[in-house]
C-alpha cells in the first residue's frame, strides 16, 4: 500500500461533536479545550457553528468562542455557516475558513436544511461569494453519501452530482460524509470511483461515522485511493441532530493511533493530545466512545 506520506486531519470535535451532546458546555470550557487542541498541533480545527442557536443551542455562543481561543498561526479555525445572516455573524468573529453543507439524498436535505436540493444551491451561492470576497477557503460538506436514514442507498451519481455543483459555485474541497456510518470498504470504493472520475484527489476529504464501527477500515481505503484530508473528532464525539441512529464521528485519538507507525505524518504531538483528550472527557461529564480513550483511562491517561 502507498498511502500519502501527509495526512491533514481536520478536528470537528468543537463543532459536529460538542452539538450533541446533552450537556452543553460553557463558553470558558470550550475555550479551554480548543485551546488544549491547538497546542496539541492540529492545523484545522472547526471551532463552532453560526447556524440559529435555536436549532442547534449548544453552540449559540460560537461569536464568543472564536473571539476568545488563542490563535496559532499556521492554524485555520473554521465554522460551519448556512446562510448569509450566520456569514455576517462568522466574519465579526474573524473566521479563517467557511463550511457550507447540504445532502446527496432529497429526503435528508429537506429534513436537515428544510430544501430540496436544488433550492438549497441559490442559499449557498452568496455565502460562498461572500467569503470569497474576504478571500476565506470555503469547504463543501455533502451528508448521507454513503446512505440516507430515510432512503436508504444513495446513488454515487447523484453524489457527483452535488459536489460537482458545488465546486462550479466556487468551493474549494468537498467532504463527503458516511453521516450515518453505514459505508463498507466496498461501498466507499465504489464511491470514490465515481467520484474522482470527475473531480480532483486534493479536492475530497473524507468524513466518516463509527456507527458500525468501520470508520478505520473506510478511510484506510480512502488512504489508497490516495486522500489525504479526514474530518475526526477527539474522543468519537458526535452524531446528527437529523440523522436517527446516527452514532459519533471517527475518533482523532484512534486515527493518530493507526498512523503512527506507519509513515504517515499527521503533525499532531500525541502527549498533548491525550491530555486534550482527558480534559474532554472531564468537561463532557462521561465516558468516550473512542477506543483510545478507553485504553488510556485504564491506564491512568499514560501511554
Amino acid at each position: 500500500m502507498k498511502w500519502p506520506a501527509n495526512i491533514t486531519l481536520c478536528e470537528v470535535g468543537p463543532r459536529d461533536g460538542l452539538q450533541n451532546e446533552a450537556a452543553h458546555l460553557s463558553t470558558e470550557e470550550k475555550i479551554k479545550w480548543i485551546d488544549s487542541l491547538t497546542d496539541s498541533g492540529f492545523s484545522f480545527i472547526e471551532v463552532s457553528s453560526f447556524v440559529s442557536p435555536k436549532w442547534i443551542p449548544a453552540l449559540a455562543d460560537a461569536e464568543e468562542v472564536l473571539k476568545g481561543i488563542r490563535r496559532q498561526p499556521g492554524v485555520v479555525y473554521s465554522a460551519l455557516v448556512p446562510n448569509e445572516r450566520g456569514l455576517e455573524r462568522a466574519l465579526r468573529a474573524k473566521v479563517d475558513a467557511v463550511a457550507v453543507f447540504m445532502s446527496a439524498s432529497e429526503s435528508h436535505n429537506k429534513s436537515n436544511i428544510n430544501k430540496t436540493i436544488e433550492e438549497t444551491f441559490p442559499v449557498l451561492r452568496p455565502v460562498i461569494d461572500g467569503a470569497k470576497q474576504e478571500n476565506l477557503p470555503v469547504r463543501g460538506y455533502v451528508s448521507t453519501v454513503f446512505g440516507c436514514p430515510y432512503e436508504g442507498e444513495v446513488d454515487p451519481n447523484q453524489v457527483v452530482k452535488v459536489a460537482t455543483k458545488l465546486l462550479e459555485d466556487g468551493v474549494d474541497e468537498i467532504s463527503l460524509g458516511d453521516t450515518i456510518g453505514v459505508s463498507t470498504p466496498t461501498k466507499t470504493a465504489r464511491v470514490l470511483e465515481a467520484v474522482l472520475k470527475e473531480i480532483p484527489l486534493e479536492k475530497i476529504a473524507l468524513h466518516m461515522h463509527d456507527t458500525r464501527g468501520t470508520a478505520l477500515a473506510n478511510i484506510m481505503v480512502g488512504l489508497e485511493y490516495g486522500i489525504a484530508r479526514y474530518d475526526s473528532a477527539l474522543g468519537g464525539l458526535g452524531g446528527c441532530p437529523y440523522a436517527p441512529g446516527a452514532a459519533g464521528n471517527v475518533a482523532t485519538d484512534d486515527l493518530v493511533y493507526l498512523f503512527k507507525d506507519s509513515n504517515v505524518e499527521t503533525g499532531v504531538n500525541r502527549d498533548k493530545m491525550n491530555a486534550s483528550l482527558e480534559l474532554l472527557e472531564q468537561l463532557v461529564k462521561h465516558t468516550l466512545p473512542s477506543h483510545t480513550s478507553s485504553y488510556l483511562r485504564s491506564r491512568g491517561w499514560k501511554e
